[in-house]
């Protein structure tokens, strides 16, 4: 997040898109609604499903699966065309200006409303909000970033927050809800391809030098791949070893038989979880990590804020610290590591990573704090660019609309968008052995509008099979008008009805992140 979840209060105007807060940030949801109910904020929402902050909403569109960034352009299209641009904000803080407003021309409301389904009106309505708002925070989820126009979806709300100046200052910004609790903090360590920690790149230099002092090894010097390509490159036999931490590909990824095949076409997979998964079956060796309950660290939020993390029992059995395990390995191929503690290993984070600079596991043994930190005297930092960017002017970018990876035909007439549910957390390895939980929520589902349900006669909790070009899985359906006619909605929690059996391997072409959010699919009952 560009700024902080408490400023979400003081926003005037909150634009939420593809993020289901309420059910997937409950505490942020909360935050939210006390903003709309008890300081008048207005909200406005545009998402596919009928999400229960749309109660509390101002406005509210309900795009057609895979159309965001249309939508966001269309709204881009009459700030210009209306003269609602913050002129001194884009002439004092920006570059590009000139390109991407001839680029947004095309998108007059009445062209957007053919392309998401949403009326031209509402188009204005939202643009208008916007615009007009002293305070106006973007808050987007995996609905923005699960396409295969994922980067873009992003880059065109940057777009939206410069502007209309809504960015570098309280209750604005464009602020991303991770999927996971410490999914910042993972990339913030390079868990990514084209990184080392502090997102320092692994092409420059001087960088790789430091990190090869620190390490006493060479580093790398070329990016890497993304899951979605070693998942290609095992396929076809040019990977011949996987080593997966705290990952369930065989229910996360998408087009489950290829992911199969892929894993099955290793000489070597190693994994390392708390539980054994459908991945872990596969496996050649697992080895046995730790819960959150039985470690120390820090885990990083989505506001960047790094927390202290405490062990509340010792390791179970002969499970250890993911940090330990490591370091075993370390010592096994020839390189020891001498971390004896976690705190050791967050000196080095401070060393070599200067946004992480100032933090200590002393200035947050109460509350954490939030990056960029850069020295210990530093208070950290609520918001981000207030006096510049990073890279000095923001700049524009232009982000055009494509279809996405797979378009409906007769034999397979529904669009499938698929996500989580508020009782279950990714693939359940964890919150389906709790029985409370499972209880709520004990198998897989798919929600279908009336009018479809009417049409395939679908009766509530029929039986279901569901196809797609890639495969099929039965499951329960349920008829709710929370969801656009034509679109059909199923989280991927349940291993019995594996929905990515279906999805497929459309990828956004920066980041290959895959499409899961538009599958074209049919469905038929089940006697």
């Amino acid at each position: 997040m560009t700024n902080s979840i408490d400023e979400l209060s003081k926003a005037d105007v909150i634009f939420i898109i593809g993020s289901n807060t309420t059910e997937q940030h409950p505490l942020i949801g909360m935050r939210i609604r006390e903003a709309v109910l008890k300081n008048s904020a207005r909200l406005i929402i545009a998402d596919p499903r009928r999400i229960p902050l749309v109660e509390h909403a101002a406005a509210y569109a309900p795009l057609n699966p895979g159309t965001n960034l249309a939508f966001i352009n269309g709204m881009l299209n009459v700030i210009v065309s209306e003269g609602l641009a913050n002129e001194d904000f884009i002439g004092s803080r920006t570059e590009g200006y000139e390109e991407f407003k001839e680029s947004v021309n095309k998108y007059t409301p009445e062209a957007v409303s053919l392309i998401t389904g949403v009326d031209a009106d509402t188009v204005r309505e939202f643009a208008g909000m916007f615009a007009g708002a002293g305070n106006a925070s973007i808050v987007y989820a995996m609905g923005i970033t699960q396409h295969v126009t994922g980067s873009a979806n992003v880059a065109a709300l940057a777009n939206l927050a410069l502007i209309t100046g809504q960015i570098g200052k309280e209750a604005s910004g464009v602020n991303p809800l991770r999927g996971q609790n410490n999914v910042q903090g993972a990339c913030d360590m390079g868990a990514l391809p084209n990184v080392f920690p502090g997102y320092q790149s692994v092409l420059n230099d001087s960088i790789r030098e430091k990190f090869k002092a620190a390490w006493g090894k060479d580093t790398a010097c070329d990016n890497g791949l993304t899951v979605s390509q070693m998942m290609e490159e095992a396929a076809h036999g040019k990977i011949k070893a996987l080593f997966i931490m705290g990952e369930n590909p065989m229910l996360s990824d998408p087009d489950m038989s290829h992911v199969e095949k892929a894993l099955k076409n290793l000489e070597f997979l190693v994994v390392q979880d708390i539980f054994m998964t459908e991945t872990s079956e596969l496996a050649n060796i697992v080895l046995p990590g730790t819960s959150f309950l039985e470690k120390d660290g820090t885990f990083t939020n989505t506001e960047r804020r790094v927390q202290r993390v405490r062990k509340a029992i010792e390791p179970v059995g002969n499970s250890m610290p993911d940090w330990k395990i490591l370091c075993a390995l370390f010592e096994a191929f020839g390189y020891p590591a001498d971390y004896k503690e976690p705190g050791d290993i967050m000196e080095e984070i401070r060393s070599l990573t200067p946004s992480y600079g100032g933090i200590s596991y002393n200035r947050i043994d109460k509350v954490g704090l939030q990056w960029p930190c850069p020295d210990l005297l530093h208070p950290g930092t609520k918001f981000l660019h207030k006096d510049k960017f990073s890279r000095g002017l923001g700049k524009f970018t232009v982000n055009e609309y494509r279809d996405p990876g797979e378009s409906v035909s007769d034999e397979y007439p529904l669009v499938m968008t698929t996500g989580r549910i508020q009782h279950h957390y990714h693939t359940g390895t964890m919150t389906r052995r709790s029985w409370a939980l499972d209880r709520e929520y004990p198998h897989g589902f798919i929600e279908i509008h009336p009018a479809d349900a009417e049409k395939l006669g679908i009766s509530n909790n029929n039986k279901v099979r569901v196809t797609s070009r890639r495969g099929e899985i039965e499951t329960v359906a349920i008829i709710t008008d929370k969801i656009t006619k034509g679109v059909v909605f199923m989280p991927f929690h349940f291993g019995e009805a594996p929905v990515n059996r279906l999805t497929n391997r459309s990828f956004d072409p920066v980041s290959q992140i895959p499409e899961f959010k538009v599958c074209a699919v049919r469905l038929e009952g089940v006697k």
